[in-house]
C-alpha cells in the first residue's frame, strides 16, 4: 500500500453508493456477516434510544371520546332536586345532570359551582351569593336567580312535600339582581353553607306544573339540566321497567367539560342480577352494598376504589318504648359487650373502621373520647349483674326482680272529724271485710260508724297493733301501728320481673341482617334476649321512624362536610322530622349542640365537639359500630378517579370531569 495514501494533505472523500454497493464483493464472508452483525445492532439502537427519547419527552393525556356503563340496584323515579334526596339513584343522576350554587371536590371540601363569589354577613345569618352569567340550561334557556329563588321556594312550600323541606324552613331568599341573591338566616349558623349544595330546577319548565302534578310530570324521567351531562333516552322493558337511562356530555357546560362522552345506567331488581351482569362484562362500574359480593368476582377485572364516606351505623335505643334500656347500666353493658372488630371482619371483610363517637374523631381530626367502651363480655357480665339482672329461672336469659311501689300508702294520723282522700281510701279498704265494716259506706268523712271499724280492725290485728303499746282494746284512731298494719293489708307490695329482652329492628338488607343477627348473639352471650326484626327502608321509615315506634333500632347516620350533630342528638329533634333516634336528652348537650351551629371560631367549635361527644359516650344512648368504606368497583380502562372522600354515594361523581377512557401521547413542549 502507497505511504502517501493516507497523507495529511490528501482529501478524504465518502465514498460514493456506487462504491458502498461493491463492499460487499470486496469483503471476506466473515467481514460480511460483522458488517451485517454491525447495521443490525445500530438499527436496533437507534429505534431503541428513538423510543427512548420519544417517551422521555411526551406524556399520555387523556382525550374526550368513550363510554362508560355503570350498573345500579333500583330505579329511577325523581331525577329532580326537588324529590331526588328520597333514592340513591335518583341521587346519583342528578348530581350529573344539575348544577349548584356550591359543590363538593374529591376530597370532600366545599367548592364553588355556579357561584363566583360569596359573602357571609352579621356573624353568618346574612349569606350573598354571585353567580356565573353563562350557565345555561340544556334546552338553551339561561340560568339565574330566578331559577334559584324557584328551586327553594317550591321545596318550602308545604304542598310540593319536599323531604328537603325541613332544611330550608325560615330561611328567606332574596333576589339583588339576575346574577345575585341573598339569603337571611333566623339565627347565625355556621354549616349554613352546605345547604347550598342543593341541585337548581328550572324555572321556566316547572312554574306552570301544579304541585299535585309535580311528581307524576314527565321532567321527572326526562329532565332538563345544566350540569356537565345532559338527558339523551331512556329504555323500558315490556313491563315497564327502565332498564336504563343514557346521559351525554353537555354541548354548553360553563366549566371544564368532561372527557366521557356518555354515560349509560343499567338499573337492576337486586344486587346478585347486578353481579352477574359484571360478571358478564356487560358493566364497567358499580357499588357494592354486600362486601360478601366481593369474593364473586374476578380479582383482575375490576379496580376497587375505598372511598371514605362520613358515616356510621349504631343501635339506637328508645328508653321511652323500653324499661330495660331506659336502665343506664343495661345500656353500658350493650356497648362492652358488643365486639365490633368481629363484626368487620366477618361481616364487612374489612372493609370498615371501629366507631366509638357519632362525629368521628378519624375522619374530621377531633381528639378521641375521653373514655370508650372496649369489648369485654365478663365485666359487661359483672355490671349487670350488680345492677340485679340475673338467671333466676335458668334459661339462659336474665331477669331482675323489683318491688313495685304500692299506688297509695296511708301517711296521715286519722280520726274522727277528718274528711279527705285518706279518709275515703281507708273506708274502701275496711269495707273489703264485712265483719271489720259491715255498713261499708265511702263518704269520705271519718265519724262514728268508721271508728267502730277502725276498733275491729285494731282488735283483730290485736298483735300487731295493740299488743306492741299495751293496750287490749282498739282506740279507733289511726295511728303509725295502724298504719302500718293498713298498709300491708290494704295496699300489698308486689314484685315486678323485668326480663333482659327487647327488640332490634333494621333494613331488609341482607348485610344489616347479618349485622343484627351478630349482635343478638354477642349479646346472648351475657344473657340478653334480642328479637330481630327487619321491614323494607320504606316501611321502616313511615312504620317505625317516623312514628318512633321501636325499643331499639339499627340505622345508619351521614354527616356533612361540616359535620353537624344536631338533628341527631339535640332534644329538640327527638320528633319526626328530627333524626333523633336514641328520643335522647340531655341539657349540657343541647348546649354544646347550640354553640358548635353559632360559632365560627374552629378551636371553639372543636372544643365543643369534643365536649358534647364525651357526655353522649358516657350517657350511652346507642352502641356505635362501624364506619364502612364506599367500596366503587370500576374496569381499568376507567382512569382519573382521584375521589377520597365524598359526603353522600352520589358525590363518586364530584371529580366526573377528569375521569377519561381514551389517551393520546403529546411532545412535553405543546403541553399547556
Amino acid at each position: 500500500m502507497n505511504s502517501n495514501y493516507f497523507h495529511k494533505n490528501s482529501p478524504f472523500k465518502w465514498p460514493t453508493l456506487k462504491q458502498w454497493k461493491k463492499l460487499p464483493r470486496v469483503l471476506g464472508r466473515n467481514e460480511r456477516r460483522i458488517l451485517f452483525l454491525l447495521i443490525i445492532l445500530a438499527c436496533i439502537s437507534f429505534l431503541f434510544l428513538s423510543t427512548k427519547f420519544y417517551f422521555k419527552h411526551t406524556s399520555l393525556v387523556p382525550v374526550k371520546g368513550g363510554s362508560y356503563t355503570e350498573g345500579i340496584v333500583g330505579q329511577p323515579r325523581f331525577i329532580n332536586p326537588v324529590y331526588a334526596s328520597l333514592s340513591d339513584v335518583d341521587r346519583d343522576l342528578t348530581e350529573l345532570l344539575f348544577p349548584s350554587l356550591m359543590k363538593y371536590d374529591k376530597n370532600g371540601n366545599l367548592t364553588k359551582d355556579i357561584a363566583t363569589d360569596f359573602e357571609i354577613k352579621e356573624n353568618g345569618k346574612i349569606y350573598e351569593f354571585s353567580i356565573k352569567e353563562n350557565v345555561f340550561w340544556s334546552d338553551g334557556k339561561k340560568l339565574t336567580a330566578d331559577d334559584i329563588i324557584f328551586t327553594i321556594e317550591t321545596i318550602q312550600d308545604p304542598k310540593y312535600k319536599s323531604p328537603l323541606r325541613a332544611q330550608w324552613l325560615g330561611i328567606e331568599v332574596e333576589k339583588l339582581s339576575d346574577y345575585k341573591i341573598r339569603f337571611e338566616l333566623k339565627k347565625p349558623s355556621s354549616i349554613f353553607l352546605e345547604n347550598t349544595t342543593l341541585k337548581i330546577i328550572p324555572k321556566h319548565i316547572w312554574k306552570d306544573v301544579l304541585p299535585e302534578n309535580f311528581p307524576f310530570s314527565i321532567y321527572n324521567l326526562q329532565p332538563i339540566g345544566a350540569g356537565p351531562y345532559q338527558f339523551k333516552e331512556l329504555q323500558k322493558n315490556k313491563s315497564g321497567f327502565i332498564e336504563s337511562i343514557t346521559i351525554e356530555r353537555s354541548s354548553n357546560y360553563y366549566s371544564k367539560e368532561p372527557f366521557i362522552s356518555q354515560i349509560k345506567f343499567r338499573f337492576f331488581k337486586n344486587e346478585e342480577d347486578l353481579i352477574k351482569a359484571a360478571k358478564k362484562g356487560e358493566i364497567d362500574g358499580f357499588s357494592l352494598i354486600n362486601f360478601q359480593h366481593l369474593k364473586d368476582l374476578p380479582s383482575d377485572e375490576f379496580v376497587v376504589h375505598r372511598i371514605i364516606l362520613p358515616r356510621y351505623f349504631a343501635v339506637f335505643f328508645n328508653q321511652k318504648k323500653s324499661k330495660v334500656l331506659a336502665e343506664e347500666e343495661v345500656r353500658k353493658a350493650l356497648n362492652i359487650a358488643t365486639n365490633k372488630e368481629e363484626i368487620i371482619n366477618e361481616i364487612l371483610s374489612g372493609y370498615a373502621h371501629k366507631v366509638d363517637s357519632p362525629v368521628l374523631p378519624e375522619i374530621y381530626g377531633f381528639a378521641t373520647p375521653s373514655s370508650v367502651y372496649e369489648f369485654d363480655s365478663q365485666k359487661a357480665k359483672d355490671i349487670l349483674n350488680k345492677a340485679g339482672f340475673k338467671d333466676f329461672d335458668g334459661d339462659g336469659f336474665r331477669e331482675k326482680h323489683i318491688e313495685k311501689e304500692p299506688a297509695f300508702q296511708f301517711t296521715s294520723t286519722l280520726k274522727v272529724g277528718n274528711k279527705g282522700n285518706e279518709v275515703r281510701e281507708l273506708q274502701k279498704c275496711l269495707a273489703k271485710y264485712p265483719d271489720i265494716y259491715p255498713e261499708g259506706q265511702i263518704t269520705g268523712y271519718f265519724g262514728q260508724k268508721t271508728k267502730n271499724a277502725v276498733i275491729r280492725f285494731q282488735e283483730k290485728y290485736a298483735s300487731d297493733i295493740l299488743q306492741p303499746l299495751g293496750l287490749k282494746s282498739g282506740t279507733g284512731k289511726v295511728g303509725p301501728s295502724t298504719r302500718k298494719k293498713l298498709n300491708e293489708i290494704c295496699f300489698p307490695s308486689s314484685e315486678e320481673t323485668l326480663p333482659l329482652e327487647f327488640s332490634l329492628v333494621t333494613v331488609n338488607q341482607p348485610q344489616l341482617i347479618e349485622v343484627a343477627n351478630s349482635l343478638k348473639k354477642q349479646w346472648k352471650e351475657i344473657g340478653v334476649k334480642l328479637e330481630v326484626k327487619t321491614a323494607s327502608i320504606s316501611d321502616l321509615e313511615r312504620e317505625f321512624i317516623k312514628p318512633r315506634e321501636y325499643e331499639s333500632l339499627l340505622f345508619g347516620e351521614v354527616l356533612g362536610s361540616i359535620p353537624d350533630p344536631f338533628p341527631f342528638w339535640h332534644s329538640s329533634q327527638k320528633n319526626d322530622p328530627g333524626l333523633n333516634l336514641a328520643m335522647y336528652e340531655n341539657k349540657k348537650v343541647d348546649y354544646f349542640l347550640e354553640k358548635i351551629r353559632e360559632s365560627y371560631d374552629q378551636e371553639t367549635r372543636k372544643e365543643n365537639y369534643e365536649s358534647f361527644q364525651n357526655v353522649l359516650i358516657k350517657d350511652a344512648p346507642a352502641v356505635f359500630l362501624y364506619s364502612p368504606d364506599y367500596l366503587y368497583l370500576v374496569k381499568p380502562k376507567i382512569k382519573g378517579i382521584k375521589t377520597t372522600i365524598i359526603i353522600d354515594p352520589s358525590k363518586r361523581f364530584s371529580d366526573i370531569e377528569n375521569w377519561y377512557i381514551k389517551t393520546k401521547r403529546v411532545w412535553n413542549f405543546l403541553k399547556k
